[in-house]
């Protein structure tokens, strides 16, 4: 299979290259300045996906089977920052993916967020249930679904994504390797003892992904997460125990919402997501936590400091 990939260099987009090439797909993965080498690609190209003619032009030139969006400024704050970036990478560009998915009759994979939601329950949100987002990024989210099922209805799938683990090319966008960070620069991470997650890894829902590509159903909006729900403090707790760090190597202080509401104000108390049905109907699985911290390694910006412990 053919398969277009926006965002490759990104934690989830170089991902699912590795994980498509070895399933035997040949993937042209679009990067922005990135220039290093991305493994799992069969071409890579810089394209500017703020230019609908750039992208359209690329795309048609692969005339692919299948596309999988995974650009996006998934930071809220960077969203904040650069309202005009974010609409156009996290609303028009999955537009226009999905025009012209309708246009080659390409099955798109469309990564959206748990951030849709308000997090204001502890039961988890079904695929079906209103949104209410609290912040940009997750109004834009919503948008972009509502953009995608409208001009593909018949081709689209969309995957509401959690908190990510897992390894990234430069070694900073994920969980573990912002903790890490943290850790190596002797600053001390403040994590909510009472905001909940329910992490997966990049890896695994790359699997999922490809599966989603390899198959022309379900169309619609699902969930992908992993097999349970902690908060962020035990998370990095587990993270540190897994990497066999101490509380004076590793600190990591406790914190409320409460004592921090300007942060918790755009921030979700709780993320649990219903995985079903797709749970059900896929090979991939979802991940325990332990499965996931098997999975990570030490950041590369960070390996000198902690060989050094």
């Amino acid at each position: 299979m053919t398969i277009f990939l926006t965002g490759a260099s990104g934690l989830v987009g170089a991902a699912f290259a590795r994980a498509a090439a070895r399933r035997g797909h040949r993937v042209t993965g679009i990067v922005g300045t990135f220039a290093g080498a991305i493994e799992g690609l069969a071409a890579q190209r810089s394209v500017d996906l703020t230019r609908e003619s750039d992208v359209t032009a690329a795309l048609l030139d692969v005339f692919p089977q299948a596309i999988v969006n995974c650009a996006a400024v998934s930071v809220p704050e960077q969203c904040d920052a650069d309202p005009a970036l974010a609409q156009a990478l996290n609303v028009a560009l999955p537009a226009l993916l999905a025009r012209l998915a309708h246009h080659v009759g390409a099955r798109l994979v469309h990564l959206s967020s748990e951030q849709v939601f308000d997090g204001a329950r502890p039961t988890p949100y079904a695929p079906g249930d209103p949104v209410t987002p609290i912040n940009l990024y997750g109004r834009q989210k919503v948008e972009s679904e509502r953009a995608v099922h409208a001009a593909a209805a018949e081709w689209a799938v969309t995957l509401r994504a959690p908190l990510l683990m897992g390894n990234s090319l430069a070694g900073r966008r994920s969980n573990h390797e912002r903790l890490f960070a943290d850790w190596a620069a002797g600053r001390t991470p403040r994590l909510f003892v009472d905001e909940f997650r329910q992490t997966c890894t990049a890896e695994n829902l790359a699997e999922v992904m490809v599966e989603l590509c390899e198959r022309r159903d379900p169309a619609g909006v699902f969930h992908w997460a992993g097999a349970e729900l902690l908060s962020r403090h035990a998370l990095g707790l587990r993270i540190r125990e897994h990497f066999k760090l101490t509380p004076a190597q590793a600190p990591i202080a406790e914190a409320t919402r409460a004592a921090a509401p300007e942060i918790a104000r755009k921030r979700q108390a709780c993320l649990a997501l219903d995985l079903s049905p797709l749970a059900g109907k896929l090979k991939t699985r979802p991940q325990t936590l332990a499965e996931q911290l098997e999975e990570l390694k030490v950041p590369p910006p960070c390996r000198e400091w902690y060989l050094g412990l």
